[in-house]
């Protein structure tokens, strides 16, 4: 859902308003798009047409707070302590929220005599610039998205995720920018007016900032590391430093001037990647399911145990490598795992539960940490000890693959702050900074004695009152808390009376008179008025000390920064190699071949999502099939009716290739699949309303896609192509694609069809191999086998599945009378050319029982055209003419008017 935001036009202008009003109305003109969200004591407040929006967003009450410009101001607020409940519900309904947080205390306000505490916006909260826990998803990062076009028809694309900093960026045809949305699913793009004015990214929504390149790209994003230059990281198009300069001042803009903690940028070049086009992606259901739910790809492979694997997972799933020795890599860590049984556990094990250090080291970066960040950097270090350890008894034979010994290298960082943090950190910490309670006892003396002093004030006032009455010889002596005086030391009468006449001894315990009362007299000394203030000011002086440690041991983590993040991403790949053994070791999936020559030939291939549909639903075993597309049958033509399982078939194939190329194991006995480049997928095609687009019109944009784009190395899976529009045009569609696909592009493909007619094609095209759904009767009733067969199906079965569906008897009855009389009518037809065999009548019905012959009919199959010279042919126009009904025996022109003739 995209948010509107309040409109300006709504809000009353400034004049007249109240010193802490008039500090709301600064930040709504500096903010005009966001709600603000104005910090006044315990409640942020919103007000005027903010709290309408807000109080519809969120359910809250509107009430009514003093006037402006003689009406009732419109309020509503949520407690401090709750704000991320709040901001989590306006962020994913894409709403923007400017905080407006008090910069001082009003005692420090009423000592300059400001007429309001002063506020300042610290923040624009946005999808994509969030770092709490609460409003960020744990296995799917938050990426801003930033587009500047270069020359020609190339634009320039850098993306970062604010939680995690990570940086890449790319530069790519502008054609390419749907693939790269859909691969990326930014929480955020800036873009300038010339690619938001295109039909792109209009279904993004509120999602799209315009935003214009800064003129000076290049300094912009060399200033964010602290380098002369982008070059010291790589090859930077112009158009990728430019967008990567519009996110980092987009950043800085909403953070408060500040950036968070980012890590070098990556330059994608798109090279060694397996390329997806948008619609391929939702055809296949990588990431999500177009209904929603967990029925995708990642849902049914994913065994990770960290948010940070589940990351590293969707990223690899979305972008498979297109490069053999990557591929293999992956494959033997995955192979290591599968066979080391016990260091799988153990890898595990410690990964179980491991807190989310990339996302906690990013908040630590700007500032907008928790005390559990710091203990997840204290956990997720000491975890990644005990994996490196699991991985280190393993070292014989077989050998770590190079991936493990990589990561084990990575898993503890020089400098590392784990000791640090365990000696400093309290067993239980507070759920805020504010709270107290962060730093252990033991680690900072000073700190403990003010706690001491804070928490055990009683015990201090005991000590000092014996310690009185010791020096003043008063045995009695009892100290008291005065309102106005503090802290006294009350005597009796007549002892106050000694020390009134006596001279005191100069030193903290002498004592100084304050009051004086019938029965008794009031003193107080240095040592007393030390220990007031120090108990008055023993909370705060706690609480700064603490602070300072917490200042501390936040530098620590920051100045290792570079090696927690590596640590982070070790722990990452690990668990995402550990996941896929685990999942290969339940059964059934095997390490694919990935040879660099166009095979393609699975045993035993499963559907990994309708399989665990049908596991987790208990429904019936899936039904395996084989799929060969090797060179000389590279194209698969499947015909069968619906509801027997081709689109099915089709998709498990085509993920087949993404799973073995994304590094993992595939859901087969057997599986041998070259190098694919580019992947295409045209299953399950729908109307596009929004773009004014038929679903033939989708159809076949998609189909385009596919012939000008494909090549030898790639691998294509089609469904129905022509199915949208008259049958002829869907048959003579269809028989051109195929025909381009196997003589042009020379793709690996499974094209389905209901157009049984193509099966014809298999006489014509060598490489083609028609497959057909395997289907029987039985008693009537038709079986579905979902088993896939060489051959070509003999019928649709369409009557049939409407029946299955629920259409009314009586209806289906008559689309069978409807369907006979359309079959006899089409044994008919008059044949095409002969270079179209798809159109060609079958042949000539057989003569009924009893009927005689008709003897034209008999005759004129008893000629053959292509062996009778010209006056033969003659003579038997004119005997066939002599057979007609009504017409008598013809008589053959003369020699030389037939010569005359030609």
């Amino acid at each position: 859902m995209n948010a509107v935001p309040p409109s300006p036009n709504s809000i009353p202008r400034a004049e007249g308003a109240t010193p802490a009003m008039a500090q709301w109305f600064a930040a709504k003109a500096a903010h005009p798009d966001a709600l603000i969200f104005f910090r006044m004591g315990d409640f942020f407040e919103l007000f005027f047409a903010d709290a309408v929006t807000a109080g519809e967003a969120l359910g809250l009450a509107v009430s009514h707070r003093g006037e402006h410009a003689g009406r009732p101001v419109p309020m509503a607020g949520v407690p401090v302590h709750a704000m991320e409940a709040y901001l989590a519900r306006l962020i994913r309904r894409g709403y923007r929220v400017a905080i407006c947080e008090q910069m001082e205390t009003p005692e420090a306000a009423k000592a300059r005599k400001a007429p309001a505490v002063r506020r300042e916006v610290v923040r624009v909260v946005t999808p994509a610039t969030v770092t709490e826990e609460a409003l960020l998803e744990g296995p799917r990062p938050s990426w801003l998205l930033a587009l500047a076009p270069e020359g020609g028809e190339r634009v320039g694309a850098a993306w970062l995720d604010v939680s995690t900093g990570q940086v890449c960026t790319e530069n790519l045809v502008a054609a390419e920018l749907g693939a790269l949305l859909a691969r990326l699913e930014p929480a955020e793009v800036l873009a300038p007016e010339s690619l938001t004015a295109g039909d792109l990214l209009t279904p993004l929504g509120g999602a799209v900032r315009e935003t214009a390149p800064p003129r000076d790209g290049g300094r912009v994003a060399a200033e964010a590391w602290g380098v002369a230059s982008l070059a010291a990281f790589g090859g930077f198009t112009e158009g990728e430093t430019a967008a990567l300069a519009m996110a980092l001042d987009y950043v800085r803009a909403t953070s408060g001037g500040t950036l968070p903690r980012l890590a070098p940028p990556e330059c994608r070049g798109g090279e060694g990647t397996l390329r997806m086009d948008a619609a391929t992606r939702r055809s296949l259901e990588i990431l999500r399911a177009e209904r929603g739910g967990k029925d995708c790809l990642l849902g049914a492979v994913d065994r990770t145990l960290t948010a940070a694997g589940a990351r590293e997972l969707a990223a690899r799933l979305s972008t498979p490598l297109a490069e053999e020795a990557p591929i293999a890599a992956r494959h033997d860590a995955v192979s290591f795992l599968l066979a080391a049984g016990s260091v799988r556990s153990g890898l595990r094990e410690a990964l179980r539960g491991a807190p989310d250090m990339a996302r906690a080291l990013g908040r630590l970066s700007v500032e907008r940490f928790f005390p559990r960040d710091l203990a997840a950097l204290r956990d997720g270090l000491a975890r990644a000890e005990a994996m490196r350890a699991a991985i280190a008894e393993a070292a014989g034979v077989p050998p770590v693959p190079p991936l493990l010994l990589s990561a084990l290298g990575a898993l503890v960082p020089d400098g590392s702050p784990r000791a640090e943090l365990a000696r400093a950190l309290a067993a239980e910490l507070p759920a805020r900074l504010e709270d107290g309670g962060i730093v252990g006892a033991g680690y900072d003396g000073e700190l403990d004695a003010l706690r001491r002093l804070r928490d055990d004030a009683r015990g201090a006032i005991l000590a000092l009152q014996m310690d009185l009455a010791q020096a003043w010889g008063v045995a009695s002596l009892k100290i008291r808390h005065h309102q106005q005086l503090g802290f006294l030391a009350e005597v009796p009468a007549a002892a106050g009376e000694t020390l009134l006449r006596a001279k005191p001894a100069p030193g903290p315990m002498a004592p100084v008179h304050r009051q004086s009362m019938a029965n008794a007299h009031r003193f107080t000394c240095g040592a007393l008025s030390d220990l007031d203030r120090k108990l008055s000011q023993a909370r705060d002086e706690a609480a700064r000390r603490e602070a300072m440690v917490v200042r501390h041991l936040r530098k620590l983590c920051l100045d290792a920064a570079a090696g927690i993040a590596a640590a982070a991403r070790a722990a990452a790949e690990i668990d995402v190699h550990a996941a896929s053994a685990e999942l290969a070791a339940g059964g059934g999936w095997c390490r694919p071949e990935i040879p660099s020559r166009p095979d393609f030939c699975i045993t035993q291939g499963r559907h990994p999502v309708v399989e665990a549909a049908l596991r987790r639903n208990r429904g019936p075993a899936f039904v395996p099939n084989d799929a060969d597309l090797s060179p000389g049958r590279r194209l698969c033509l499947l015909t069968g009716p619906n509801m027997a399982g081709k689109s099915t078939y089709l998709r498990q194939n085509a993920l087949m290739v993404v799973l073995a190329q994304a590094g993992l194991f595939v859901p087969a006995e057997s599986a041998r699949i070259g190098l694919v480049d580019r992947l295409f997928s045209r299953v399950g095609t729908a109307d596009d309303i929004a773009g004014g687009r038929s679903t033939f019109m989708v159809e076949m944009s998609e189909t385009a896609a596919v012939l000008n784009q494909a090549g030898p190395r790639s691998f294509v899976v089609l469904d129905e192509v022509g199915r949208g529009t008259a049958t002829w045009d869907g048959l003579a569609i269809a028989w051109a694609v195929l025909e381009a696909l196997h003589d042009r592009l020379r793709s690996r493909t499974l094209f389905a069809t209901h157009f049984h007619e193509l099966t014809a094609l298999a006489g014509k095209l060598p490489e083609l191999a028609p497959a057909a759904m395997k289907v029987r009767e039985h008693r009537g009733q038709v079986v579905f086998q979902h088993l896939v067969g060489p051959g070509a199906s003999e019928r649709s079965w369409g009557l049939h599945v409407a029946r299955l569906a629920g259409v009314p008897r009586e209806v289906v009855g008559r689309a069978e009378t409807v369907l006979a009389s359309l079959e006899e009518r089409a044994r008919g037809l008059d044949p095409l050319s002969g270079e179209l065999p798809l159109f060609a009548a079958g042949a000539p019905p057989r003569p009924q029982p009893g009927v005689e012959p008709d003897p034209l009919i008999t005759a004129l199959e008893g000629l053959d055209p292509d062996a009778m010279a010209p006056r033969e042919a003659l003579e038997a126009l004119y005997r066939l003419k002599s057979l007609l009904p009504g017409h008598g025996m013809a008589v053959a022109p003369q020699k030389d008017s037939l010569s005359s003739v030609g």
